[in-house]
């Protein structure tokens, strides 16, 4: 057990190029996934982050564009919905979804890497990432999350949702994604963390956290946090 009394998280083996490698290939399935079996997941995740016209508001891994398209149209026309994905294919098949989002020049999406942002500090009114922070290997992650903490603004908000290993430590889909992890890590590359501890632990105050079970199947952890 760690010194916070949770048990371990596994590493992550596959490198960041076979991790793009594997979703550029996912690319041409994932608008299913996320269209479908993550809608649930989606809607609660912007309703936690309260997007208001007029804002600044980024996007983690963006993946086929639907989250950034719901962002798109709450900044409205004052507003600028920032989206950032490492992988090309990924961000192909999310700039031809945002075409339809509204405006154009209120969508700006860009090929770059959480862990060293091109963004300035103090820019966003509110960060979002989804199905992403559990992808970067164990050290990356307080990088991740420090780079969120400069580019938000003082007060502004920050909402993850990621494969959640609170409290289902002994869950059996854990346990499986674990294995799959372990024999599979090209395309497995993610696997279940503890989030609201790893939030806690670079700077942020949590403000909500709650579970949500896709298809009461996958356990998600939902954190709003702000920046202490």
């Amino acid at each position: 057990m760690g010194k916070d009394g949770k048990g371990s998280i596994l590493r992550v083996t596959a490198t960041p190029a076979d991790i793009r490698k594997s979703y550029g290939t996912l690319s041409k399935f994932y608008g299913l996934l996320e269209g479908k079996f993550e809608k649930g997941l989606r809607q609660r995740g912007l309703e936690l982050l309260a997007v208001k016209e007029g804002e600044a508001v980024l996007e983690i891994g963006i993946g086929t564009g639907f989250s950034l398209r719901e962002i798109a149209r709450s900044v409205g026309d004052t507003g600028k919905a920032h989206g950032i994905d490492a992988t090309p294919e990924m961000l192909k098949r999310a700039e031809q979804r945002l075409r339809k989002a509204g405006p154009r020049e209120r969508v700006v999406p860009a090929k770059g890497d959480a862990r060293a942002m091109p963004y300035h500090d103090n820019m966003f009114d509110a960060v979002y990432m989804t199905a992403t922070l559990e992808l970067f290997d164990t050290p990356d992650i307080p990088g991740v999350l420090g780079e969120i903490r400069r580019v938000l603004k003082p007060g502004g908000r920050l909402v993850v949702a990621s494969l959640s290993k609170d409290g289902r430590e002994n869950f059996w889909f854990v346990s499986f994604y674990e294995w799959l992890h372990r024999k599979f890590p090209r395309y497995a590359s993610c696997r279940p963390i503890y989030v609201e501890q790893a939030i806690k632990d670079t700077g942020f105050d949590i403000a909500r956290s709650e579970e949500f079970m896709i298809m009461k199947l996958v356990p998600m952890r939902l954190v709003l946090a702000r920046p202490r």
